[in-house]
């Protein structure tokens, strides 16, 4: 398996080179030259294996021989010996056809850890071999930072420095990145919003001085390795409604489309899905994108949703590049427009694949909190409001009600106690592995939304 660029002007890679490259050098973000295929037979033997078995099935056709078969089954299990659940990311009943996937089992409580401890995992085995260290730098909404770093922390061969927007996370949500006392662990917030900090790091990227000088890589979800450890829960959920003797819908909540872009990813492999629905909130570039085929830039409020305020969805591009034929060149443009512009407008032949794949919809604040007391009251479900905002628009856009509905639950409703707890009148309690958390010594280190002084800073802690 080979992995291009969605610009087309970056070498072709292997799966190894493509997950410690993390960015194009040409901009762009990699994907494979081909999807592999999973016919019915394969999908339907799926049934009743480990979460663990079911993963490396899904997987393995895209990491060539990057690990061998015991090295690779090996990883799998370090990776998820550390969440909470022995079904890893179970799927809950909330309505009569409806249901919620749970993937806030893992350590840090949110669907990020679920392609984040993989990836840890595969970094040090990749790093041991080939004798090298890296500098990964991430930018977060809320979950990924904490994901990155407690995937990452200890590790001889590996520094890490998160950005996160300053005073734009919820409290639990930084206390997870800068608690750790781990020396290889760096936890900067930026005075911006995450548009910058992505934008920073692209700028990093891009740098191909300090990028080549730091051995920079990433582990945001333009890293492929991310989006593609997220394919495996929409096999493992849809199996266990019936794929693929049926089909099964899924709704995400998302704001920089890995996710969701996984789950396009399982509906080429073969996975028989419906509808894939883009639940957003108030900043819903996506929402709109796919009801007028305008891509525009409208500036990010925050909410009580943070991990989903977002204007640059990164993984989109990723989409664009299937939808255009895989042309490099209409992608660069498109970005291009999108860098200088703020704006672009999607071809109608792009526009019209687009939404024979997907529906999307949006929530407000109000409504995302009268989903969490509702759900409350139904269920006795307690969501966090990434969860609420999917569980809103699934329910707007469920369509046939003879195909299971599968909302992704993303984070565990007490990494934003203060809103869930105004919504439902319940506060939500962390589990006990992390119940001491505001109780342990925070180390936070701020600087300006400039690429200048976070290069400087970071080249300072490497020295």
């Amino acid at each position: 398996m080979r992995y291009i660029s969605t610009r087309g002007q970056a070498p072709v890679l292997s799966f190894e080179e493509a997950m410690l490259t993390g960015l194009a050098r040409d901009g762009g973000l990699y994907v494979p030259e081909s999807w592999p295929q999973m016919s019915a037979d394969d999908i339907a033997t799926l049934a009743g294996l480990s979460y663990e078995e079911t993963a490396f099935r899904v997987m393995k056709p895209f990491i060539g021989d990057t690990f061998g078969d015991d090295e690779f089954r090996a990883i799998i299990d370090r990776a998820y010996a550390s969440f909470h659940h022995v079904a890893r990311c179970p799927i809950v009943q909330t309505g009569p056809n409806d249901f919620l996937l749970e993937l806030h089992h893992g350590p840090t409580l949110a669907f990020k850890d679920v392609a984040m401890q993989l990836i840890g995992q595969m970094f040090e085995a990749a790093l041991k071999r080939r004798g090298e260290s890296i500098t990964i730098v991430g930018a977060t909404s809320g979950d990924t930072g904490s994901a990155a770093i407690e995937a990452f922390k200890g590790l001889d061969n590996v520094n890490v420095f998160i950005m996160y927007p300053h005073g734009r996370v919820s409290e639990v949500q930084r206390r997870q990145m800068t608690t750790p006392s781990e020396s290889n662990i760096h936890a900067l917030a930026v005075d911006g919003d995450f548009d910058d900090c992505q934008a920073r790091l692209k700028d990093m990227f891009n740098d191909f001085t300090f990028r080549d000088e730091v051995k920079l890589a990433g582990v945001n979800s333009i890293n492929w390795g991310r989006v593609l450890a997220q394919v495996v829960y929409y096999f493992t959920s849809a199996v266990s409604l019936g794929a693929p003797h049926r089909k099964i819908s899924f709704t995400v909540p998302t704001g920089n489309f890995g996710d969701i872009f996984a789950g396009y990813v399982a509906k080429r492999m073969g996975l028989p899905v419906d509808r894939l629905v883009i639940a957003t909130n108030q900043n819903d570039i996506l929402h709109r994108t796919i009801a007028s085929g305008d891509h525009a830039k409208t500036g990010v409020t925050p909410s009580i949703s943070p991990s989903m305020d977002i204007q640059v969805s990164s993984n989109f591009e990723r989409l664009l590049f299937d939808v255009y034929d895989r042309e490099g060149d209409a992608v660069t443009q498109l970005m291009d427009d999108l860098k200088d512009k703020g704006a672009f407008t999607l071809s109608q032949g792009a526009l019209g694949r687009l939404r024979e794949e997907f529906d999307s919809g949006r929530a407000s604040e109000e409504e995302t909190a009268a989903t969490i007391t509702r759900t409350a009251q139904t269920t006795g479900q307690i969501v966090c409001p990434h969860t609420a905002v999917g569980l809103k628009v699934a329910a707007e856009q469920r369509g046939d009600k003879a195909t299971p509905m599968v909302t992704l639950a993303t984070a565990h409703a007490a990494k934003f106690p203060d809103a869930v707890e105004k919504a439902s009148g319940q506060h939500p309690a962390l589990p006990p592995h992390m119940a001491d958390l505001f109780d342990r010594p925070e180390r936070i280190t701020r600087v300006a939304n400039d690429l200048s002084a976070i290069e400087t800073l970071i080249r300072e802690r490497l020295s």
